[in-house]
């Protein structure tokens, strides 16, 4: 049994389309251990970055992003 506590992290980021979504998928994946889970909302006009993990680095998913060229901060 995992008893791990996992965190959710909420980003307000400038990715707008799936198309970005899937370009930024393999970083994501990579960065966000196995037992976690990342998401968009881009119905939302912050276009929405949830990240569920037991173990969070804001700066480095803001990082990537921000890397990758897109707008990230988190909201707390």
């Amino acid at each position: 049994m995992n008893d791990k506590m996992k965190t959710v992290l909420v980003f307000k980021t400038s990715v707008s389309n799936n198309g970005k979504v899937q370009g930024l998928a393999p970083f994501l994946n990579r960065l966000i251990n196995t037992n976690g889970r990342w998401n968009f909302d881009l119905e939302d006009c912050d276009n929405i970055l949830r990240v569920e993990t037991e173990s969070p680095d804001v700066i480095a998913i803001a990082s990537l992003l921000q890397k990758q060229g897109f707008l990230c901060e988190e909201l707390h």
